[in-house]
């Protein structure tokens, strides 16, 4: 499957769909996606796509105004230098990754009358090349985080450590799905946990099979890309 494929899009999407629960949604991870894939995408009936880059989201969404009911989700890491493009440009951000970031959305969001509809993301295991909140921090910071008002949080994101095996990954996704619902069982004025945004490419059927309500899909359906 290469990028220069677009008429085969439809029929992987499909058949993808078709196996999922209806609760889950498909959002197809675009970075490096050329647009016109993306429009092969659409026409197969996917709304929500997923950019981890502000320059080449901005860039698409010009090229796509014509598809106005396109639902942005930012699914990369975030630096707090571009929390506010970040706010102008998308609907969700599934990768607030601490407490001063929550802050700094929150703080931006108010002037810009926009609510963005945000995940925390959570490391359930040691992982140098993730971010997140660990457990014990994310308890710590609950309360901390209700407080902003201006942020719909909706759930939780993960992405497990490469190189675990299937029944490990099973393991982190399941430990998710047992944080929200601990969570849930709260009481809290701002925060929901309806949301569990995890499963890529290579686990997601795992991460659907733990309760996943989003997946986040890129080379399964539109090949390699570079980096």
């Amino acid at each position: 499957m290469t990028l220069s494929q677009p008429s085969i899009y439809s029929d992987r999407i499909a058949s993808i769909q078709q196996g999922l629960p209806p609760a889950v949604k498909l959002i197809a991870v675009t970075k490096q996606v050329p647009v016109a894939a993306m429009r092969a995408a659409y026409a197969a009936g996917v709304r929500d796509f997923g950019e981890s880059r502000i320059q080449e989201t901005e860039a698409k969404q010009a090229e796509l105004q014509d598809l106005p009911d396109i639902t942005w989700h930012l699914i990369g890491r975030l630096q707090s230098n571009k929390a506010q493009k970040a706010l102008e440009l998308f609907q969700w951000i599934h990768s607030v990754d601490c407490l001063k970031l929550a802050q700094r959305l929150d703080r931006l969001a108010e002037p810009l009358l926009v609510k963005p509809q945000v995940c925390l993301q959570v490391k359930l295991l040691p992982d140098p090349n993730k971010t997140g909140w660990t457990v014990d921090d994310l308890w710590s910071d609950l309360p901390q985080l209700d407080l902003y008002h201006n942020l719909k949080i909706q759930g939780l994101m993960t992405i497990p450590p490469l190189g675990l095996s299937e029944s490990d990954t099973l393991t982190v996704f399941q430990q998710a799905q047992e944080l929200a619902e601990k969570i849930r069982q709260k009481s809290w004025a701002n925060i929901q946990m309806a949301q569990l945004s995890m499963g890529m490419s290579n686990d997601y059927r795992l991460a659907v099979q733990a309760g996943a309500t989003m997946i986040r899909l890129g080379t399964i359906l539109f090949g390699e890309r570079g980096i």
